[in-house]
């Protein structure tokens, strides 16, 4: 990249967690200066320094701090790369609560949705830009049990989709990657008799990502990436 390259800007929401590590280590390696929000300052400790680092402590389901997280990337702002999420699974609808749908919709959509849009501004201003946002393999192959989940996922897909048809004629691209489970340790932990040995790796999913975010793929636009590894 040349020196006026440097300056481009990637939010890595997520960036302190098992998949984010990667994701950062990745970007900061292809010279993007990277944005990374954190919330609690144990998980500082998942993420190495660098000089185009930067932490920004934010609640990113609060819009003030979305923007906050915008504001520290700044005009050279081009790609948005949104890993906050999480999982849930217990018995089939019926006996799931809806408040369980709820929380599933504002962990894995409200972030993507905040951060995004206060990340915009500075792209439409650029002409160009760059999100990826995660979904899940059970957002097309859902599972028993899984219904908020899988649902909330689906939700990703539709936020995507809007975006790339709402900014694509802006020069701003909308992918989403949908992995298989992640081999990460807290998966490993949570399921100790699985084999883990097709599961996706971090560093797989980080390179799908950096492929994504880099002018390699300028003809891609709402795509719906598979990463499942080998499962």
């Amino acid at each position: 990249m040349s020196e006026t390259d440097l300056t481009r800007t990637a939010i890595v929401t997520g960036g302190t967690g098992g998949l984010g590590a990667a994701v950062v280590a990745r970007l900061l390696d292809d010279g993007w200066r990277v944005v990374v929000p954190w919330v609690s300052e144990r998980e500082l400790a998942r993420v190495q320094g660098h000089e185009r680092l930067a932490l920004v402590q934010a609640d990113l389901f609060d819009a003030d701090a979305a923007g906050s997280v915008a504001r520290e990337a700044g005009a050279g702002t081009r790609a948005v790369v949104n890993l906050v999420g999480g999982f849930a699974a217990g018995g089939r609808l019926h006996e799931t609560p809806v408040d369980e749908l709820e929380a599933q919709l504002r962990l894995n959509l409200r972030p993507a949705w905040l951060v995004t849009a206060a990340a915009l501004p500075a792209m439409l201003a650029a002409g160009e830009g760059s999100v990826v946002c995660v979904s899940s393999r059970t957002a097309l192959l859902p599972f028993s049990g899984g219904a908020a989940y899988a649902i909330s996922k689906r939700a990703v897909l539709g936020l995507v989709d809007a975006l790339h048809v709402e900014y694509a004629h802006d020069g701003i691209r909308t992918n989403a990657i949908l992995p298989s489970v992640i081999d990460t340790p807290g998966n490993r932990a949570a399921m100790p008799e699985a084999d883990s040995s097709a599961w996706v790796t971090p560093a797989q999913i980080a390179a799908t990502i950096s492929f994504l975010v880099s002018p390699a793929a300028a003809a891609t636009s709402g795509a719906h990436v598979p990463v499942y590894g080998g499962a």
